[in-house]
């Protein structure tokens, strides 16, 4: 096929000594000399997935007589073997099914030791030189200077490295399918990200390579109140449910600001109420008032049960819970005037609020913050990057963490996530947090927050065995994560994940050649992109027009 001087094609290797079918693809230029001349510039994609370099060029034509081209050659593709063949599996069946997909989860030691480490417990013990920490059935059994190795433990002699707890991610979309934000109104309590965790999300695996073990799942910013959140462990692998954290407090997210009152956003989003700040602090009262309205109600069909109960209603029964403290708020905020009325609208209702998320004008009420009661949980260094966020500043996490708050830098990014041990080092460049208290805000500080902490974010006896072996100290931006382990599982290992790429490859060329190989027209530039991918979130564009119209 040949477009725009572009030109590619696949064909049989067999007459170049190769098996399979063989991609060209080339870049077309004419000389403008007398003697016109083509040259071809480009590489070849062989079976195995491996590329040469190719530089050709066309000197004559040359074809020969119709009657003397030669017969189709028979590959054997028409034989009823080769048409079995290319209904056989290609490779085993892993889960995800995919790049990096596992035959079943990591097997669990029955115990391990990890020796002459230093480890940085973000505990009462802080950093250990040369120390022993010892997993046993999934638990911190031992963790010091001198301790007991068990008879047949498993050992790993970190020597020269360092080992911290699992990366606590606060604020995270991932492993969530198909968007985020529920928008149809600006109340949707009753809905759960937990009824749609998506196991297969590449970006599990991802994280995990760089320590993350436990992520706190949000709906989006679009509501003045979303959804119900999902704390899961980053088990990959697993089933959905399977990687729900059992013990964590349910929690729902708010929201404040430009997200929420739509206001500045177009004539098209002009329809919702609320459209502005005070109507934002006007509805979380409303329906903090219908919730006990509806609580009364209930309890006094109980003391007096005459005729039907009431209706069971799930969008108040969230806020209830609210109510209640039994279920967590995790509000997205930015701005000084609104986070201040947000809290003083709660403790009207007596609620104390969970984490304030973002929180990035939270040095100018650091004390009202911290006299509530309520989490920090903000960026390291973002600012600017929309109007209501100019007044932003890096030094942000440390000031709060001077005024008592607990705070703890979060991703609220795919990406961003995979290197959150690098967001902690800027508390320590903004502020000079010392670096084992600079730790802890993407380590215990975020599991303090999600009401965890009993089980994961330092590294104690009886607490989950979740892990990190680092190749240098954890706050530097040349250490390297090694190993990231969960109840005592090894989830990533770098050396492991080289051979994975290498298996990867492998099976990225197997199935192209098996798409070369069928009857399947290619698509043409031409072809609407969107189309391509299966997924909305693996094409972040497919709800768009190329020209960004919707």
């Amino acid at each position: 096929m040949l477009e725009a001087s572009q030109f590619s094609g696949h064909f049989q290797a067999g007459p170049l000594g190769w098996q399979g079918i063989v991609q060209l693809s080339a870049t077309v230029s004419s000389s403008e000399s007398s003697t016109p001349e083509t040259a071809w510039l480009g590489f070849v994609v062989w079976s195995d997935g491996s590329k040469s370099t190719i530089r050709a060029k066309r000197t004559a034509v040359d074809r020969p007589p119709a009657d003397e081209k030669a017969a189709p050659t028979d590959d054997g593709a028409s034989k009823p073997d080769s048409a079995e063949a290319a209904k056989s599996a290609l490779f085993a069946v892993h889960y995800p099914l995919g790049a990096f997909g596992v035959a079943g989860p990591p097997e669990q030691p029955k115990a391990v030791a990890f020796q002459h480490a230093t480890i940085w417990t973000s505990g009462p013990a802080g950093v250990l030189n040369d120390a022993t920490l010892v997993v046993a059935e999934g638990k911190i059994a031992a963790v010091g200077l001198d301790v007991t190795v068990p008879d047949g433990a498993v050992i790993i002699d970190l020597a020269g490295k360092h080992l911290t707890p699992g990366i606590i991610d606060c604020h995270s979309h991932v492993a969530t399918d198909g968007g985020i934000n529920e928008q149809a109104q600006t109340i949707t309590a009753e809905v759960r990200i937990g009824d749609f965790i998506d196991q297969n999300d590449i970006q599990i695996y991802r994280q995990l390579a760089g320590g993350v073990t436990t992520s706190n799942i949000l709906h989006g910013s679009a509501n003045t109140i979303g959804g119900q959140n999902q704390v899961i462990k980053l088990r990959w692998g697993a089933l959905a449910d399977a990687m729900k954290f059992a013990d964590a407090p349910p929690g729902i997210k708010f929201a404040l600001g430009e997200n929420v009152k739509q206001s500045n956003w177009g004539d098209q989003f002009k329809t919702r109420y609320p459209q502005t700040r005070m109507g934002v602090e006007q509805l979380v009262r409303d329906a903090f008032r219908a919730a006990r309205d509806y609580r009364r109600r209930q309890q006094q069909w109980k003391e007096q049960p005459a005729g039907l109960p009431p209706r069971v209603d799930l969008e108040l029964e969230a806020l209830a819970e609210v109510l209640e403290g039994k279920r967590l708020v995790h509000c997205h905020s930015y701005r000084q005037d609104e986070v201040l009325a947000f809290l003083r609208a709660c403790e009207e209702f007596g609620v104390k609020v969970g984490t304030l998320q973002h929180i990035l004008e939270g040095y100018k009420l650091a004390d009202v913050i911290a006299r509530h009661g309520a989490g920090a949980s903000s960026f390291s260094d973002w600012w600017a990057f929309k109007f209501e966020v100019y007044d932003a500043i890096a030094y942000n996490g440390a000031l709060m963490h001077q005024a008592g708050v607990v705070v703890s830098f979060n991703s609220d990014d795919p990406e961003l996530a995979r290197r959150l041990n690098l967001e902690a080092a800027k508390a320590v460049r903004y502020g000079n947090v010392p670096p084992p208290e600079s730790l802890k805000f993407v380590t215990l500080n975020p599991a303090r927050q999600l009401g965890i902490d009993r089980w994961v974010g330092s590294l104690e006896v009886g607490k989950d065995a979740d892990l990190v072996v680092w190749s240098g100290p954890p706050l530097s931006s040349y250490a390297r994560c090694e190993q990231t382990w969960i109840d005592g599982r090894r989830y990533f290992d770098r050396d492991d994940d080289a051979a994975r790429r290498v298996e990867a490859d492998r099976m990225r060329a197997a199935l192209i050649q098996r798409v070369l190989a069928s009857d399947e027209e290619p698509a043409g530039l031409d072809d609407d992109r969107r189309e391509l991918y299966p997924r909305e979130d693996v094409f972040c564009e497919h709800s768009r027009d190329h020209d960004g119209e919707e």
